[in-house]
């Protein structure tokens, strides 16, 4: 399968998103400003492929940089770039916590991060497609999506819609009606172009229909990824989940959250203590018009009917020990 993001000859590899589904295009990238730049522009996204890019990035740095304290002041620029996600800055320090072995032993940390993020990215699909089953009529189903979630946010394969590439092999998948998603259009640009490319059945719907869908009996299960879960259980993804998340539960339908286990932060108690990342007005309004540009919102624990990873499902509404099934391999 094709990655998203990679090492390739000495320099990281990706295909720049902010001109999909128009053009394909790759960009071979060999120092740490370029990196940042496409950190900071989305030309690579998403929670888990910006994990790997954290830690190649720090792979880069030590390639060309003798001084460790150049290395710690490029990795410092790498995981401030996007501040909402916490797998950008695990990735940089798992990298910078291999310097001391010199670059060899940085480059091989960072790919085991990429090869980790794929692997995370297939054990999430079947996870989450066996939860569904649980959850859900013995039906194809009808799923709601938002945001893009699939092999372009995670390296390879996917999250949230790993799962939906998993119900669409076995049958179980009916369509998926993917958000457009605001500010940039995840939604309408990647996700479609993905499923798409999966030859699944789809509609892309605005945000502001979404919750209407549901209230209409339209949809079996919403099913999105998160750029950070905290401690209890509160969920931080792109802007405009919450709203999804209030709907599911007026109408009865499970919501679920696909996420690798990285995005699970245990520093963060809970959603108040997540930075929420503001972009630039004129994404959303035209120059001179003031606006207030949030990219993530946060989805209280309560809404969430699981959360699942790469090793567990964690059901935030539970208490105590039953809140986390038994970890599988």
């Amino acid at each position: 399968m094709v990655r998203c993001i990679d090492w390739r000859d000495g320099a990281v590899v990706l295909v720049d998103q902010t001109l999909l589904p128009d053009e394909e295009r790759w960009l071979r990238v060999t120092d740490v400003d370029t990196l940042v730049g496409c950190i900071a522009r989305l030309a690579v996204r998403g929670a888990p492929a910006l994990g790997a890019a954290g830690a190649l990035g720090v792979a880069l740095a030590a390639a060309r940089h003798a001084d460790p304290a150049e290395v710690a002041a490029a990795a410092d620029r790498i995981r401030s770039a996007r501040p909402t996600a916490v797998n950008l800055g695990r990735g940089v320090d798992r990298a910078l916590a291999r310097l001391a072995g010199g670059p060899p032993a940085v480059l091989a940390e960072a790919r085991a991060v990429l090869e980790e993020v794929a692997a995370s990215s297939r054990a999430i699909g079947n996870r989450g497609a066996d939860l569904l089953a649980d959850l859900c009529p013995p039906r194809p189903l009808r799923v709601l999506t938002h945001c893009n979630t699939g092999w372009l946010a995670a390296v390879e394969w996917g999250t949230a819609l790993g799962v939906v590439t998993v119900l669409h092999q076995r049958g179980r998948l009916d369509r998926v009606y993917a958000d457009e998603t605001r500010p940039l259009l995840q939604g309408s640009r990647l996700t479609a172009y993905e499923l798409a490319r999966l030859g699944a059945d789809f509609r892309v719907v605005v945000d502001g229909a979404a919750p209407s869908l549901l209230a209409r009996g339209l949809v079996d299960a919403v099913l999105v990824g998160a750029d950070r879960v905290a401690a209890n259980g509160d969920v931080a993804n792109k802007v405009g989940t919450y709203p999804l998340a209030l709907a599911a539960a007026r109408s009865g339908v499970p919501f679920v959250v696909a996420a690798p286990e990285s995005t699970v932060d245990a520093n963060t108690p809970t959603g108040a203590a997540i930075p929420i990342e503001e972009r630039d007005p004129t994404e959303v309004a035209p120059a001179g018009i003031p606006a207030y540009n949030p990219a993530f919102d946060v989805t209280p624990y309560d809404l969430v009917t699981a959360i699942v990873t790469g090793c567990r499902i964690i059901r935030p509404n539970r208490p105590g020990p039953n809140r986390t099934d038994e970890e599988r391999p």
